[in-house]
Formats: structure tokens, sequence, C-alpha cells
């Protein structure tokens, strides 16, 4: 079984700055993606950002140029940095791991951008 712990939610200003952090523990021997989603209050969740096993990147539309997933394979952990904050990045942010053909969620951590 494979365990992941998310940090670095909050309450930060329009324009501020986060940084999610996900460590995986357990049953970890060969990762594949690693990934963000987020689901606001009475919508779908969606994928904002993921990072494959090989450095691969890719990210939702309106959080390009603003945020940057990376992953510190040594530790098993993947970051997101949350630069230029709106209102609308407003969710529940959860991480997600897959381990070949299996997934893995996080807990989920509120990030909440309002003045």
């Amino acid at each position: 079984q494979v365990q992941l712990a998310e940090s670095g939610g909050g309450l930060v200003q329009p324009g501020g700055s986060l940084r999610l952090s996900c460590a995986a523990s357990g049953s970890i021997f060969s990762i594949n993606d690693m990934g963000w989603y987020r689901q606001a209050p009475g919508k779908q969740r969606e994928l904002v950002a993921v990072v494959t096993s090989d450095g691969s990147t890719s990210y939702l539309d309106s959080v390009k140029g603003r945020f940057t997933i990376s992953r510190d394979n040594a530790k098993n952990t993947v970051y997101l940095q949350m630069n230029s904050l709106k209102p609308e990045d407003t969710a529940v942010y959860y991480c997600n791991l897959v381990q070949r053909t299996l997934g893995y969620w996080g807990q989920g951590t509120q990030v909440t951008v309002s003045s």
C-alpha cells in the first residue's frame, strides 16, 4: 500500500504564492506519474499538473506560466509551486501518484485565495 501526505495549503491573498508538497511512503518501487488535481465547490475534479517518471510536465491551461510542478525521486515527493494566485484557484488540491497500473490519492489540502 502507498500513503500520500500533503502539506502547504492555506489562505493567501490574490497575487501571492504557495508551495504544496506531497510525500509518498509505503510500498514504493516504481512510480510513474505524479500529479496534482483540484476540486472547487460544485465543480468536478480537474488535473492541474502532472510530471512523468522521465521529468516531462503538462499543465492545465489556466495555470500555465504561474504553477510549476517538480519531483524529487530520491524523496518520493512531488511539489507544486503556485505563483500569482487568483481567487479562481481556490479549491481542495489533491496529490495523485500512479505506480504501474494503480493510482493513489492524498487526503487533500485546502487552498483559499482571498483578500
